[in-house]
């Protein structure tokens, strides 16, 4: 659609990096405006923020080159070219990863996890519905063929050099799906922490609801890695409507926490 917000001579700045960018600071204002409300400090709040999405753009990326270890086995260099730095990577292995760095962080600094972790879950949702609006941009992440009234088509070259989107052909566009999707769950998040809550539930609606929402997304999205069994591997590795479920079943009779 419109991969490159500028561009001068072969120097341009990636719109989906930018949104990445927008996204990141937004989720991170709406962070701190909860962690406020819920009395945690600042500053390791904004540095556990940091340090996330550090680890999110790694495990991404790590994950991304699991997937595809046939093609950077057999072209190496091509894990350090410009279009691998822009590519999306694997959100499971961001996430993963930002989770074991989180974990490790709030237990040098002695924040509650589970009430540190609920104040991240709406912003973590804003972001990545902003986030999913670059790789809508850029081209990446599409869906297989389809002929209903809201396909869309990519016609920019930019978009099939940059991350191979098929032009001409009307796709499914998962890309919106994911963030229409994050964007409601945001919504229900932000009316769900204002009401009396046990600690660690409001994470755990994010990963039942954003897991469902990925999964049944999956089924129209084009895979170059193809499917196991029916299923993609990012459906198949996915752990997080486990962990979801735990958390909500075991968090049933706790005390309630004010509304944030």
């Amino acid at each position: 659609m419109f991969p490159k917000l500028i561009s001068i001579g072969s120097f341009f700045i990636p719109t989906y990096g930018t949104l990445v960018a927008l996204g990141f600071l937004v989720a991170l204002w709406i962070t701190l405006r909860l962690a406020r409300r819920a009395a945690l400090p600042p500053e390791p709040v904004t540095n556990l923020a940091i340090y996330c999405a550090l680890a999110g753009l790694i495990g991404a990326k790590l994950f991304m080159i699991l997937f595809d270890f046939r093609e950077y086995s057999a072209n190496p260099g091509s894990i350090f070219t410009l279009s691998t730095l822009q590519a999306a990577g694997v959100y499971q292995g961001g996430l993963l990863l930002a989770v074991v760095t989180a974990i490790v962080y709030m237990r040098r600094t002695h924040l509650p996890a589970l009430t540190t972790c609920d104040v991240f879950s709406p912003g973590l949702a804003a972001g990545h519905a902003i986030g999913r609006i670059g790789c809508f941009a850029a081209g990446c992440c599409w869906g297989v063929e389809t002929h209903l009234p809201w396909a869309v088509t990519f016609r920019n070259p930019d978009a099939y050099n940059l991350v191979g989107v098929p032009l001409g052909v009307p796709l499914h566009p998962t890309q919106l799906y994911e963030s229409l999707t994050e964007a409601l769950i945001f919504l229900f998040l932000c009316w769900r922490i204002r009401k009396p809550h046990a600690a660690g539930e409001i994470i755990g609606l994010y990963l039942v609801l954003y897991s469902t929402a990925r999964f049944l997304v999956e089924f129209v999205r084009f895979h170059e890695q193809g499917l196991y069994f029916g299923l993609s591997l990012t459906q198949w590795i996915s752990p997080a409507f486990a962990a979801g479920i735990w958390l909500l079943v075991a968090r049933r009779g706790a005390p309630k926490l004010a509304a944030a």
